[in-house]
């Protein structure tokens, strides 16, 4: 199935059935009072988390989706049926925003959580509703409500601990296969990744933790170049960075400091997070490189070998217990 992570559509909730009017006429009583009923509710347009689904795919097919009208209302007091929902199925992660002011409508996360994006019109009422003691035969009903109407924006943003960044064929493909299940296309060339990957780490005897791999950065990426700006949003909810940088690199710190500009420049979320910076391709070269003096907000250095395997291990332990600590600190505050 094709990834995608970004769809517009209209969504329309359906208009309430219109209130009856009518009397009641049965034998032996030519005056029956109203018995009116009121209309049906009209249907609404829900969106509904399921933890199946990994992309909008499904929803890209319509522009337009239109929940039922309400039915009627029918004499001897019947309410007449409401319209069917239109249930919208997204996966965990989806952002629903309102295109004409780009506010965020709700932020789906939860497993089987839902959202009205467009709610049904109420009913209109029968006569029976204008009775009184003053007018015990009403001929008056109401029409039913239209339903709410708008545009909307779902933006899919992966749900991850941890966010690989680098440049295209840093090694970033290669080693959320080597630590995960995870089976993204590898080739030695650039941007052979063209689509997030997801991978589920495990550490230690019970611990694991979830990695997002984006395609390869390129400078302007924030800008949207290389349609950076739609693969750096899927590491905005992670709790910590990789910047994966090639051993072979002309100067590593300034492939880094390069990388932290797009991040920094796209969102000020991404700035502020932990981050490990990773050597990429150790089994390339002789020696580890010597770096000096590193920016304060690295936690650490971890060189790596995914051909080899080699460092592997201390990375799975590193990062993971770094989550704990992490997790830990946000509960506490």
């Amino acid at each position: 199935m094709k990834f995608i992570d970004y769809v517009e559509i209209h969504v329309e909730g359906g208009h309430g059935g219109m209130g009856c009017v009518s009397f009641r006429r049965e034998k032996y009583v030519p005056k029956g009072g109203p018995d009116g009923g009121d209309g049906g509710k009209g249907g609404s347009v829900i969106l509904e988390v399921d933890p199946q689904l990994q992309t909008l795919q499904d929803i890209r097919y319509h522009s337009t989706y239109s929940a039922p009208d309400g039915k009627n209302g029918d004499s001897a007091n019947k309410t007449g049926a409401s319209g069917e929902d239109v249930i919208l199925r997204v996966p965990p992660g989806t952002v629903v925003k309102d295109q004409e002011t780009g506010e965020v409508l709700a932020d789906l996360t939860e497993e089987k959580r839902q959202f009205p994006v467009a709610r049904g019109g109420n009913g209109g009422k029968g006569n029976t509703r204008f009775k009184t003691s003053t007018d015990q035969a009403p001929r008056k009903a109401t029409p039913g409500f239209p339903g709410d109407e708008r545009d909307i924006a779902l933006e899919l943003k992966l749900l991850a601990d941890v966010g690989l960044v680098g440049f295209p064929n840093a090694g970033k493909s290669t080693l959320i296969s080597r630590i995960s299940a995870a089976r993204p296309k590898i080739a030695d060339y650039p941007f052979t990744t063209l689509t997030p990957n997801l991978g589920v780490v495990k550490y230690g005897d019970y611990g694991s933790f979830i990695v997002a791999d984006i395609p390869g950065l390129i400078e302007g990426a924030h800008e949207g170049k290389g349609l950076g700006d739609q693969f750096l949003r899927h590491i905005e909810r992670t709790s910590l960075l990789l910047f994966v940088i090639d051993v072979n690199s002309d100067d590593i710190l300034e492939d880094y400091r390069d990388l932290e500009h797009e991040l920094n420049e796209y969102s000020s979320t991404l700035a502020g997070k932990p981050r490990y910076l990773v050597i990429s391709k150790m089994d390339t070269v002789q020696e580890q490189p010597d770096l000096g003096e590193l920016p304060e907000n690295i936690i650490d250095v971890l060189p790596i070998s995914s051909v080899q395997g080699a460092g592997l291990d201390t990375l799975r332990y590193e990062v993971g217990n770094a989550l704990h600590k992490i997790k830990q600190h946000n509960a506490q505050n």
